[in-house]
């Protein structure tokens, strides 16, 4: 039986988990009403105030302690799945009875509903971790007295302020501000934003809070404009802005029904129709919630820049005299800073001039405050006219050429809203999303994550990362043209119709206003045209065929435009998402390029593909490997020429190591290991022929979880299948080791006897697909030597799909020579080299792609 304390409390926990959830419930239904989101914020850490002040007094703290709100919760903002973070204050260590008084406190405020983060302290440990970590001195700085000893809170709060140096908490902010940019790609426009943390968040909000209120500066934003840190109408943008991210967040936090600050695809259609955004100009609703919420993170980031220096300028007030640069500009703590108020009134030019400047200056680290408003505030005199002064033409091509700098100003005069102005066709892709299930970024974004690639290639540093690109990058004549290509190759984006070809026009346009060199122009025009053909060709097509080596050679034409279309399909792939390049990839696009290079050189396209020196080389890894000569004979007189423009040097050897004294064995021959990089494990298969062996080899894989990277099929003279397979395990790459005999052994047991193919689980498909689903698209094709047709594919990546495909191929005695396995985030473009006797009737082939195209829907 309960005694009488007990049961006092366990009733007052009832109580106030009644009221508690009758508040909540009523706060909902009042936003929802009416979207007020401070009245909810400030409704609910009242209400939660109560509940806790409530339990408090019922659980006998003793009047000594004291209950501090910390945090946002201590600054008077409670979102509706956030945690409560609490500090107990106590005067002493606490003894056993103390103790049990807590931990009935804590376990009260958990039974009602409340997610409690709580610490117990005596304040001299509060000051000390203070001192020693800035993400409690931080929280420690909002505290809020809830119950309890006023004057033992007054205590704690003059120790706090007396232990902070501003100066240093500045510094500290800025660098963990750094840190966590970092941590989410350094852009606010990544396509599933978390609106908390990402750059342009309300974490950037509630930094400059921390540092104004550290410094004294204001404890709002009116009171900032009062203090002349911003003007009014600043002020009145950021309250805007913090109203529409926390109407954001509030709502994702109803949605999900827990903490959720991520802006998941899962839940962007549904935010835009529940704030009353839908679809426009073509667009989905939830791109224009999107865009509207890149907008926004967009001004958090361009004020809080100009703040934080404006701070700055009052925390560290003595930084030296300025040094004038010329007429319009001076240096001022390591900034550029314009010398009147009106410079860029009185003379627009300076708008460009600005970022030439500070990629000259290397001691430049940015504009001052005053100067970015100003830039802000005048960006509309970038028009017509402007763009049509030959001194500013040849300014923005300066900028171009810069040694220095080039990606740090046009971020920057994306930031700011000069590119789009200065070029008219950057507006519609600023904040466009690419829902293509590979692009991780806007389309301006990826635009400039190309351009990065691109100047990392320029720099030595980088030699390391990309030697052969960087040799390349550093030998090309003007290479600042590929930064003009990377500019235009997916500006076009979204406009309906081939983005590749509506972007040539607009960069023959620029170079022509621009007065590029003919050849010059026609380069950068030429490379925005093609520049997906290059990935395209090495990903898809059989480049051990010499017809297609000779074919791209002619439409490339000459060796500077297979260097540059190298160049940037290198640095455009590798710019769409971290998840999307690999050393497989690269490969692809090294073999093609080597053998492009060689035949433009005058080889033969035999030479240029490298057979003699392929079996050259592989004869000598053989010797290498103590094999004696002529052992290979044997193995090698049943290959064909194929077999050997399609394989490197490395893999023959490994192949012969492996069969040369057993070139017809009775049963399958199944060996694997792990990739040179450690990226996949590579397979080889060597069996009987049969015609549904491929359809055999994707199940078992598919089974095993593996994605095929690749898979280079081959046939020889005398009936044995010889098969080799990259592949990829996403969700255990660190274990590839381990997978080496499992696959050996049970692939080997598995092609014995006549068993039917194992079907692989379809799984679950990915929450991109899900929520951005693509119509699969088919296509069966002579190719233009009549031996071989080519299919190709195009449907949102999902286990089982590659042995669907070969299911369908195998029921009509189609023959795989090639398949080329291209997984670009999400989406896959899959090509293979097919023949058999149905695809010589258009019915059959046309009852195929219906096939294909049923097995390919999600």
């Amino acid at each position: 039986m309960l005694d009488a304390a007990t049961a006092a409390l366990q009733d007052t926990i009832a109580a106030a988990r009644a009221r508690l959830q009758a508040g909540t419930a009523a706060l909902r239904a009042e936003y929802e009403a009416e979207p007020r989101s401070a009245r909810l914020l400030q409704g609910r850490a009242k209400l939660v105030d109560e509940a806790i002040v409530g339990l408090w007094q019922a659980c006998g703290i003793p009047a000594g302690l004291a209950l501090v709100a910390v945090g946002g919760y201590g600054r008077g903002e409670l979102y509706p799945c956030s945690d409560v973070d609490l500090l107990v204050l106590l005067p002493d260590a606490p003894d056993a009875t103390l103790c049990g008084r807590l931990e009935r406190l804590v376990g009260a405020l958990w039974d009602i509903g409340l997610e409690i983060g709580h610490s117990v302290r005596t304040v001299d440990e509060c000051a000390d971790l203070a001192a020693n970590d800035i993400t409690i001195q931080t929280a420690l700085l909002e505290a809020r007295r809830l119950a309890g000893n006023l004057s033992l809170f007054d205590e704690f709060v003059a120790r706090l302020d007396a232990a902070l140096d501003v100066r240093v908490f500045y510094k500290a902010k800025q660098l963990e501000q750094e840190q966590r940019y970092l941590r989410f790609h350094d852009t606010p426009y990544a396509l599933e934003p978390n609106c908390k943390e990402s750059p342009g968040g309300l974490r950037d909000l509630q930094l400059l809070g921390w540092i104004s209120r550290a410094a004294g500066l204001g404890r709002n934003w009116r009171e900032l404009a009062r203090n002349r840190m911003i003007t009014g109408k600043e002020a009145s943008e950021l309250r805007s802005v913090e109203r529409f991210l926390q109407h954001v967040r509030i709502r994702l936090h109803y949605l999900t029904g827990r903490a959720e600050d991520r802006l998941l695809f899962d839940h962007q259609e549904k935010l835009a129709s529940i704030m009353g955004i839908g679809p426009s100009g073509g667009k989905r609703a939830s791109e224009v919630f999107m865009q509207r919420y890149y907008v926004t993170a967009k001004v958090v980031t361009q004020l809080s820049t100009v703040l934080l220096q404006n701070y700055g300028s009052v925390i560290f007030p003595d930084r030296g005299a300025a040094i004038v640069i010329n007429a319009r500009f001076q240096v001022v703590r390591n900034l550029l800073d314009i010398r009147h108020e009106d410079v860029f009134a009185r003379h627009p030019s300076a708008m460009l001039e600005c970022f030439l400047i500070m990629g000259q200056r290397s001691e430049l680290k940015g504009l001052t405050a005053r100067s970015l408003r100003a830039l802000w505030l005048n960006r509309t005199r970038v028009n017509a006219a402007f763009r049509k002064d030959p001194v500013n033409r040849e300014t923005f091509l300066d900028i171009l050429r810069m040694r220095r700098g080039v990606l740090h100003a046009f971020r920057r005069m994306n930031d700011y809203g000069i590119l789009s102005r200065y070029l008219p066709p950057w507006r519609r892709i600023v904040g466009q999303m690419q829902h293509d299930l590979f692009h991780v970024y806007t389309v301006d974004q990826h635009i400039l994550m190309v351009l990065r690639n691109l100047r990392r290639f320029n720099m030595g540093q980088h030699a390391h990362e990309y030697p052969m690109m960087t040799r390349l990058m550093l030998g090309f004549e003007r290479n600042w043209l590929l930064y003009v290509a990377a500019l235009f190759h997916d500006i076009a984006k979204g406009r309906g119709g081939d983005h590749s070809r509506l972007g040539m026009v607009d960069a023959r346009e620029f170079c022509n206003v621009h007065r590029l060199d003919a050849e010059d122009a026609a380069l950068v025009v030429w490379l925005v045209e093609q520049h997906l053909t290059m990935s395209q060709v090495a990903q898809k097509e059989d480049t051990a065929d010499p017809e297609v080596i000779a074919r791209f050679a002619r439409l490339v034409g000459s060796e500077r435009r297979l260097i540059a279309l190298y160049l940037l399909s290198h640095a455009d792939i590798r710019g769409t998402s971290p998840t999307v390049w690999n050393g497989w990839k690269a490969k692809l696009l090294e073999d093609l390029f080597l053998a492009t290079q060689r035949l433009l050189r005058g080889a033969t396209p035999q030479q240029a593909l490298g057979l003699d020196d392929r079996i050259e080389d592989s004869r000598r890894l053989l010797r290498f490997h103590g094999l004696r000569p002529g052992v290979e004979d044997e193995l090698w007189s049943q290959l064909d020429t194929a077999y050997f423009m399609r394989h490197s040097p490395e893999e023959i050897a490994w192949h012969t190591r492996l069969l040369y004294h057993r070139a017809a064995p009775a049963t399958a021959v199944v060996k694997a290991r792990v990739a040179e990089d450690e990226t996949g494990v590579q397979v080889m298969v060597y069996v009987h022929d049969r015609k549904d062996l491929f359809v055999h080899l994707t199940g078992f894989f598919g089974r095993l979880g593996f994605n095929i990277l690749d898979a280079k099929i081959h046939t020889t003279r005398h009936g044995f299948a010889l098969d080799s397979f990259m592949l990829q395990d996403p969700g255990n790459e660190s274990a590839y080791r381990n997978v080496v005999s499992l696959i050996e052994h049970e692939l080997a047991e598995h092609l014995v006897g006549d068993k039917p193919p194992e079907r692989p689980a379809r799984g679950r498909v990915s929450r991109q697909v899900r929520h951005f689903p693509m119509t699969p698209e088919v296509s069966i094709e002579p190719d233009e030597t009549g031996r071989y047709h080519l299919l190709s594919l195009t449907a949102a990546d999902r286990p089982g799909l590659l042995f669907d495909t070969a299911e369908v191929l195998a029921r009509h005695g189609i023959r795989l020579h090639m398949a080329k396995i291209t997984t670009l985030g999400e989406r896959a473009e899959d090509s293979f080299l097919i023949t058999g006797a149905e695809l010589a009737s258009e019915p059959a082939v046309l009852r195929i792609e219906r096939e294909l195209l049923e097995k390919l829907q999600v």
